[in-house]
Order: structure tokens, then C-alpha cells, then sequence
């Protein structure tokens, strides 16, 4: 066999998700990790295949609300927001990249009483009491950017599933708008249909 022809297979078993680079060489992948579709956290889901969740900060910083987050978080324009960046990790092994928005009036000392590796819809319910009633979701495929793949750690090429939620609270008010980038490898996502 061809070097080149092997170097084709691997490539391809790579974009598959059936192996992945690991420091300087090439491993086989495991299965990939199974995310319901609904309104639990990414710890929960995580946990339940008996893996360890994480986070890594990547940065958390306050900047007044421009107008096209102001309807979707029930903010004013100009209103204090909260922007959180994180990695997202599975038994240590960089699988997405987290960016939150909400309204610095819902959550005011996040920078101060949240543990950023910690559960954020955790740190809401038993810390500020907030309970999560609806979202809606959006979902994709994608591209990652150049900084997004760097700080997941894939090649630009991978596949990536994006989803965008806006989350509401159990009294219906606006809370957050996630945009959540997983590895196409390391993912997939399960819901459960009902007839209409």
C-alpha cells in the first residue's frame, strides 16, 4: 500500500470520528458521547455516560446589551449583560466551546460566587433560585473558526455542531442565549418525537 493511500484512509477515518490525534500520534476514538436534546445541563448529560464533565474559563466579562440580544435576553439596550466563554471537557479531553449571555440583573455576582468549572444552570437553581421552564433550539452543522479550533484543539476541516438556545425561566421571563459548538466527532444528539 501507498503512503499516500494510507495517509487518505487516515484522514478520512479522522473526519469520521473514528480516530483522533492525541499529542503526536493518531489513536482510535471512543464512542461518542450521547446529548439529549432537552433542558438539561451539559454536566447531567456527561455524567450519565459515566464520564467526568469540565470546564475551562476562557473568559467572563460584563459589556452593555446591544440592540440585537436586547429582545432575545429582556434587557434594554445598553443594560449591563454578562458574557462567559468556556471549554467544555470530557475526562479532560476538550470536546466544545460554551459562550453565555445573560443579564447582569439575573446573575450579579457571577464573577464573584459561580465557579466557572462548575454547572451553570447548577449555580442558578441552588444558589439564585432560578428554574428553567422553556427554550427554543437551533441546530447545525459547521465550521469551526481558526481561534474556535484552537481552543478546542481540532483541525479547522471538522465538522462541528452548533446550537443556538434562548432560554426562558419558570415564570416565562427571558434568561439566556447559549451558543454551544461541539465536536462533529465526539457528539451526536438524541431527542424523542411525539406525533403532533
Amino acid at each position: 500500500m501507498s503512503r499516500e493511500t494510507l495517509r487518505q484512509a487516515l484522514r478520512e477515518l479522522l473526519l469520521e470520528g473514528r480516530l483522533r490525534r492525541s499529542g503526536r500520534g493518531t489513536v482510535v476514538a471512543g464512542p461518542k458521547l450521547e446529548q439529549p436534546l432537552s433542558l438539561a445541563s451539559y454536566t447531567e448529560g456527561v455524567r450519565r455516560q459515566g464520564r467526568r464533565p469540565g470546564r475551562r474559563l476562557i473568559g467572563l466579562e460584563q459589556f452593555p446589551c446591544p440592540a440585537d440580544l436586547a429582545a432575545d435576553l429582556g434587557a434594554a439596550p445598553g443594560e449591563p449583560l454578562w458574557h462567559m466563554e468556556r471549554v467544555l471537557l470530557a475526562d479532560d479531553e476538550r470536546v466544545g466551546l460554551e459562550s453565555t449571555y445573560l443579564r447582569v440583573a439575573r446573575a450579579p455576582r457571577l464573577d464573584t460566587d459561580f465557579p466557572p468549572d462548575s454547572s451553570f444552570y447548577g449555580y442558578l437553581k441552588d444558589q439564585l433560585g432560578i428554574s428553567f421552564g422553556d427554550a427554543d433550539e437551533k441546530l447545525e452543522t459547521v465550521l469551526a473558526t481558526p481561534r474556535e479550533a484552537l481552543l478546542i484543539g481540532t483541525p479547522p476541516a471538522l465538522p462541528m455542531l452548533l446550537i443556538h438556545r434562548f432560554s426562558r425561566d419558570q415564570d416565562g421571563r427571558p434568561l439566556e442565549r447559549v451558543r454551544s459548538l461541539y465536536r462533529g466527532d465526539r457528539f451526536s444528539f438524541t431527542t424523542r418525537l411525539r406525533p403532533a
